[in-house]
């Protein structure tokens, strides 16, 4: 089958589409990556077609993700402002990919691709969703954290059925949000649908859950045709997984050391993390990498000791299996890598999802979190201490990993999705 797997999203959002469309191509399937520009270098090296999708993202734009991740405004203002202005570009971009020069036989969309649907619906294209975390699913019955209201999950656990209430106000809050997607609805001749931010996102033939069952299982408001696979883990780049040299020298010279990372967003825009981690290594008194990305901002403003390495970049997968501990933001593909590897977490969260992975990842006893406005050198220190002197951390940590071994997300995904092209069409 010929088809087109698309999302506009961080590079951590994209990785799990290119570990399936890997093994799409090793099936003998023609995967097609519909992707904004910038991923470019990344998914033509592997062999995989790739067709640009609109709006591109600027890697270099800290500005832009300094107000994605703004706790209070920064999903409406990234709507608002980036991924809806650019809306039917994207649903051109992503019409010729699906017909040119062949019409596709399969679409595969990201959560954040508002106009995939409406793809799907005007060619009658079958098409599979997928999500990254249990967060996107907002089940009253599993109650997200909300990064603008976070007490109303936390009154779950006093007042039973808060999390219904969670879910109206989530959809208070955002009502008026979809009004461009309905407005490209109209101008194509077609019904309003359904809401674009919890319903119209999921297909209704398909929903991936590209996750584990360790960090979220089915509840009874979830698509029907919701289908957890399990991680699907791909973190080279551009095919090298290695790391750098001087990383591995570093790790291979000495104890496991403590990794400060950021993730492949929330790096952008760092702020004092790298200056406060470095101190905070200091004062440990152990090894420690810090994972800084290309931003020279993120260099730590003092002179570092030879116990302490910097990188601007490293495959999760070659780092975290020879660190001690990761501390980092709770996006979910750095947490899922650190649940692959077996390691303890500090999470300090941003936004988005990060807040709810953080909370999950607390009460199955990985991990504490450690808020923005609280990260200071002296308290994270004492935190590793404390973690370090708690074997119960490593023995929980290891637990799950061996869960993970026993799933295989990648291979789920894609049989699933040969599933869903061989059904028997009904409308």
């Amino acid at each position: 089958m010929r088809i087109v797997l698309s999302n506009i999203g961080t590079l951590g959002d994209t990785n799990p589409l290119i570990a399936i469309a890997l093994e799409l191509k090793r099936r003998g399937h023609v995967p097609v990556m519909a992707l904004p520009e910038v991923y470019r270098p990344k998914v033509e090296p592997l062999g995989l077609e790739f067709r640009p999708l609109r709006p591109d993202i600027d890697p270099t734009n800290t500005i832009l993700v300094e107000m994605v991740y703004d706790v209070k405004k920064g999903t409406e203002r990234g709507l608002r402002e980036f991924l809806y202005p650019a809306l039917r570009h994207t649903y051109a971009d992503l019409l010729d990919a699906a017909t040119q020069p062949e019409r596709a036989d399969l679409l595969l969309l990201g959560e954040l691709n508002y106009a995939g649907p409406i793809v799907a619906e005007k060619t009658g294209i079958p098409w599979a969703s997928y999500v990254l975390a249990p967060f996107s699913f907002f089940s009253a019955y599993d109650p997200p954290v909300l990064p603008p209201y976070p007490g109303l999950a936390k009154a779950e656990k006093f007042l039973p059925g808060m999390g219904h209430a969670v879910k109206a106000v989530a959809r208070l809050v955002t009502r008026t949000w979809p009004e461009p997607v309905y407005a490209l609805r109209r101008e194509l001749g077609l019904p309003q649908g359904p809401n674009p931010i919890f319903d119209a996102k999921h297909s209704p033939d398909l929903v991936l859950a590209l996750f584990s069952r360790a960090l979220g299982v089915e509840q009874k408001d979830w698509p029907r045709n919701a289908l957890i696979t399990g991680f699907c883990f791909y973190d080279a780049d551009a095919g090298n997984a290695k790391l750098p040299p001087h990383l591995e020298e570093f790790v291979a010279a000495g104890e496991p050391p403590v990794v400060f990372t950021l993730g492949s967003a929330a790096v952008l825009a760092a702020g004092p993390f790298y200056d406060l981690s470095a101190e905070a290594a200091m004062q440990l008194g152990g090894r420690a990498v810090l994972l800084i990305g290309n931003d020279p901002r993120n260099r730590p403003s003092q002179k570092l000791p030879d116990s302490i390495c910097v990188a601007e970049y490293a495959p999760y997968s070659a780092l975290f299996p020879r660190a001690s501990m990761v501390v980092h933001q709770g996006g979910v593909g750095t947490t899922a890598q650190c649940l692959r590897a077996g390691k303890p977490m500090i999470i300090m969260p941003y936004s988005h999802d990060q807040p709810d992975n953080a909370r999950r990842m607390r009460r199955m006893g990985l991990s504490r979190t450690i808020e923005r406005r609280a990260y200071q050198p002296a308290r994270v220190a004492d935190t590793l201490r404390a973690m370090f002197a708690d074997p119960a951390y490593a023995v929980r940590s290891a637990a799950v990993a061996g869960q993970l071994r026993q799933e295989h997300g990648v291979p789920n995904a894609c049989d699933a999705l040969e599933q869903l092209h061989a059904r028997p069409r009904t409308r």
